[in-house]
Formats: structure tokens, C-alpha cells, sequence
């Protein structure tokens, strides 16, 4: 727990930086592409530190994450021969892949929202689209219902309980950790297998 709580804290140390706004931005980008670690905790810390402003950093949450979408769709689409097959093998997994891959067969655009909504690896969900050539007007449809929902949700839940919130995250913040983990799992469980 101590990794997470140290990207937590380096996280807490960037919504006071003159780059709040851009490091929030390129965070919530290359998490919907890339990056592995969950940016909920971020959107947290900005809400609470900005309580008055947490519905406009749900709307640059939601921009910066679906244009990350639109970027893991590329790779997968576009560059699936060399950065896709080196994010699959070394980020996603290839049973991970193939029984996303398998499922957009069957349930398409609902893969897009659930992954959107919930902690299931989005970035896994993105590629995957692009490499089974997803309807992109649908995806990008279903990736800002999605995120919007997920992100406008924790930010109104801040924007009435704000000081709260972040007070009881930095006191059972090794307990939320672990239950984030078994969620996690849990989803890509019951969802890829």
C-alpha cells in the first residue's frame, strides 16, 4: 500500500502546481490509453481542494478521457502492429485482450460504457475497439456517457461533502486501497472471464 500511497500523495502535490489544469489533463489522457493506475483519487483532490469548481474539472476529466479513448482506439485501429502488440503483451495481457476482444462480439458498444463507468481497465476496453473497428461515433457516444456519468458523479458527491470526503480518504485511506483492489479484480473477474 505504500507505492499507492505515494502516487496518492504526488498526485495531491500536483492540484497545487502552476500546471494543475494540464497535469489533470494529461493524466485522465494517457489513463484511458495507457496509463494503469486509476486518476479517480486526482479528480478527488482537485474537487476538494477547488470545492467550488468540481463540476468543471468533471468536464475536463471527461474531455481529457474520452480524447485518451480516441487515442487508445488509434492504436488499437492504426497501429496495432507495433504499439498495440507491445501494450498488450506488457501492460493488458494477452487472455486479458482476447476475452475483451471476444466480448465485443457479443455486447459491442455496453463493453464501451461498462468499462467507462467502472473500474475495469478502460485502456484494455479503448484498444480493444480500435482493433475490432467499433462504430466510432458509438464508441465516442458511449465513452462521454460513460465517463461523464463516472466523473460528474464524484464530482457532485465532493461538491456537497468536499472536506468530509478527503478526511475520511486520508484516515482509512490503506482499507479504500485494498477494497479498490478486490473491486478491481472482482470486475475484470466477472466481466472478461
Amino acid at each position: 500500500m505504500n507505492i499507492i500511497r505515494r502516487i496518492y500523495d504526488w498526485m495531491g502535490s500536483k492540484v497545487g502546481s502552476p500546471w494543475a489544469t494540464a497535469w489533470l489533463l494529461f493524466l485522465f489522457f494517457i489513463e484511458a490509453s495507457v496509463l494503469i493506475i486509476p486518476v479517480d483519487p486526482l479528480l478527488i483532490l482537485y474537487c476538494v481542494k477547488h470545492q467550488s469548481r468540481s463540476f468543471y474539472y468533471a468536464a475536463l476529466a471527461t474531455g481529457a478521457s474520452v480524447f485518451g479513448g480516441l487515442f487508445g482506439y488509434a492504436i488499437g485501429a492504426v497501429m496495432w502492429s507495433t504499439v498495440g502488440t507491445w501494450i498488450v503483451q506488457h501492460l493488458i495481457s494477452q487472455p486479458v485482450f482476447d476475452s475483451i476482444a471476444a466480448k465485443y462480439a457479443l455486447y459491442q458498444h455496453w463493453a464501451v460504457l461498462i468499462a467507462a463507468l467502472t473500474p475495469v481497465p478502460y485502456k484494455a476496453v479503448t484498444i480493444s475497439a480500435g482493433f475490432c473497428h467499433l462504430d466510432l461515433a458509438s464508441f465516442i457516444g458511449f465513452s462521454i456517457l460513460g465517463r461523464g456519468i463516472r466523473f460528474f458523479l464524484l464530482a457532485g458527491l465532493i461538491y456537497k461533502w468536499g472536506k468530509p470526503i478527503q478526511t475520511f480518504i486520508d484516515r482509512y485511506f490503506n482499507l479504500l486501497a485494498i477494497l479498490f483492489m478486490l473491486i478491481l479484480f472482482g470486475s475484470v473477474k466477472v466481466l472478461f472471464s
